[in-house]
């Protein structure tokens, strides 16, 4: 065997050495490099992901989680009029939001922004784009046009997010009754807040009982009544005397729910619900019910209105004078306050309040949506109160209130409850009896009588045989009335015999005009605007035409003398 040298061994050793420590500073230069990178990673998956997408911190990140959550699991439902027409819809919309940390040139994003929307202020969006967060909110539902302008600025560290943005198809023309959402979609007002949780779970769209087309037409005339008499407001309502279905309602002024964040508080004010009124000779209505309730067969029982009545410092006047003694029939027929007052007196205060309180006209309306407001009744009742109240003054309530009570009078004398959600499935239950059928035919005559020979004649349509009331009060200001501000109102039904529609139009604060020869009385204003509404109804609904004969007229011709009789009572009067 060979042996080697102690120089060779030196050297050998030498070579092996070096080469062993060459690859221990490789393996760790490389463990290096690699726990670098791992921790570059998984820095740059922090930011980019986990803090990039969902926001600065564990309270953002559980906000937005939470928002995405909601978003993805229910979609609010439609909210349609009783034929399906769409009046409250969610469509899916890209909103606009931004992470100040990785916007590097926040002056030109700001500028860039505000040059897209218009309703931004160049400092509040700058001042956003520097907070200290990852998730700052721009723009909420923006148009497809508005998200293509964003995308084709390529602005590092803005981004989008679905959303639902409610809209509201039919705008201002059931905005009331329908209310609005906030931004997130949770309402704010009308159905879509009351019925807040079902729109959000419920398993179809919401039907109300709003036919479209009526109510189209009814405002559309009670616009016209306002632009006409320059009034500075109007409201209307539509019922089925037969379940209380309230098929139009109006108030005006109204706004466009699609830009509600825009609309001035006197355009949110619900005249309908929220508004009470004094409702002047409508309320006759209810005094005469409550005396012919009380007296069967009282309707030729006669009162003095040769003279106004004084109750302290208080007289009561007539607003048109006959100026001789009168029926009941005669009382209803020509309006008269005095014999009003009277028939009021006779029935008494608590049989009164009694009735007034079985109408549902004593306390808040029971109705679908919140905006209501309790009438205002006297504090303390007495005497005189009655006597006012029985010609509709020093009492107030709301539109939808009296209208709901006259129906439950001219349907027959069932309490119907207003609705405005449409039930096909279920028939309505019964309501209690407020009046007997016989006050309830006298009624529903009397009404036709002030159509055909007083006070409504404005309001008559050919073959339909409208009956009414009309209405006139002096606004209540600072403790006195203001004759020269009126509410104008005319309560009308049809048909008299067999009532279906109850009909309703108020204009607040009405102007006379020449062709009304000075008056702006609800016979002037309102009751034309009735006569116009139902000959538009009668077309859409198709309603045909009713035989001439009109025996409700006929059966009172007792209790009401032709007009020669009266002038001659009048001068026997005077000759006394």
């Amino acid at each position: 065997m060979k042996t080697l040298s102690r120089t060779t061994l030196h050297m050998t050793g030498s070579k092996r050495t070096a080469l062993d420590m060459a690859r221990g500073r490789i393996v760790l230069i490389s463990a290096i490099f690699v726990i670098s990178f791992i921790i570059v990673a998984g820095r740059a998956l922090d930011v980019a992901v986990i803090q990039g997408t969902w926001g600065q911190g564990q309270e953002t990140r559980t906000s937005l989680l939470e928002h995405k959550n909601e978003k993805t699991a229910t979609v609010r439902h439609d909210i349609v009029d009783r034929h399906g027409v769409i009046l409250a819809r969610s469509l899916k919309t890209a909103s606009l939001y931004a992470d100040p940390k990785i916007i590097t040139h926040p002056e030109t994003v700001a500028k860039d922004l505000t040059a897209i929307f218009k309703d931004m202020s160049y400092g509040d969006t700058l001042k956003k784009l520097q907070e200290d967060k990852r998730f700052v909110w721009i723009k909420r539902n923006l148009t497809p046009d508005e998200q293509y302008k964003i995308l084709y600025l390529g602005h590092p560290g803005l981004s989008f997010q679905e959303e639902e943005r409610r809209v509201y198809p039919q705008g201002e023309l059931a905005a009331h009754v329908v209310g609005i959402t906030n931004v997130d979609g949770g309402g704010l007002s009308g159905i879509e807040a009351s019925f807040n949780k079902y729109l959000g779970q419920g398993t179809s769209p919401l039907a109300l009982t709003l036919d479209m087309r009526l109510q189209h037409v009814l405002k559309r005339e009670i616009s016209y009544a306002m632009t006409k008499h320059r009034a500075i407001g109007g409201a209307g309502l539509i019922m089925d005397v037969r379940n209380g279905e309230i098929l139009a309602a109006v108030s005006l002024p109204d706004f466009d729910p699609n830009l509600s964040g825009d609309v001035k508080d006197v355009k949110r004010f619900n005249r309908l619900t929220l508004g009470v009124y004094e409702p002047g000779s409508t309320f006759k209505l209810f005094t005469t019910a409550a005396y012919l309730e009380k007296n069967k067969n009282g309707l030729g029982d006669k009162f003095d209105a040769t003279q106004p009545l004084v109750f302290g410092r208080f007289k009561i006047n007539d607003y048109h004078a006959e100026d001789r003694l009168m029926n009941v029939a005669e009382i209803f027929m020509h309006s008269s306050n005095i014999g009003s007052a009277l028939m009021g007196h006779k029935v008494g205060t608590k049989d009164f309040k009694d009735l007034l309180s079985d109408l549902g006209l004593m306390t808040a309306p029971d109705i679908e949506i919140a905006e209501i407001s309790a009438p205002l009744i006297p504090q303390n009742w007495g005497d005189i109160n009655t006597a006012t109240a029985a010609f509709g003054h020093g009492i107030a309530v709301s539109p939808v209130q009296l209208v709901s009570a006259a129906a439950s009078v001219m349907n027959g004398g069932i309490k119907v409850k207003p609705t405005f959600i449409l039930n096909r499935d279920i028939e309505n239950k019964r309501g209690i009896r407020v009046v007997s059928p016989e006050t309830a035919h006298h009624i529903r005559q009397l009404m036709r009588l002030v159509v055909t020979d007083g006070t409504g004649s404005k309001a008559d349509v050919v073959g339909y045989h409208v009956g009414g009331k009309t209405g006139t009060a002096e606004k209540n200001t600072r403790g006195g009335y203001d004759k020269n501000r009126l509410v104008s109102s005319f309560l009308g039904v049809f048909p008299s015999e067999s009532p279906q529609y109850a009909l309703y139009i108020m204009i607040d604060e009405p102007k006379p005009t020449k062709d009304t020869y000075g008056y702006a009385t609800g016979g002037w204003v309102a009751a034309p605007a009735v006569r116009k509404t139902i000959e538009s109804m009668v077309a859409i609904l198709g309603m045909e035409p009713q035989e001439p004969k009109d025996d409700l007229k006929g059966s009172l011709a007792r209790y009401v003398p032709p007009k020669e009789k009266i002038n001659m009572q009048k001068v026997s009067h005077e000759t006394e």
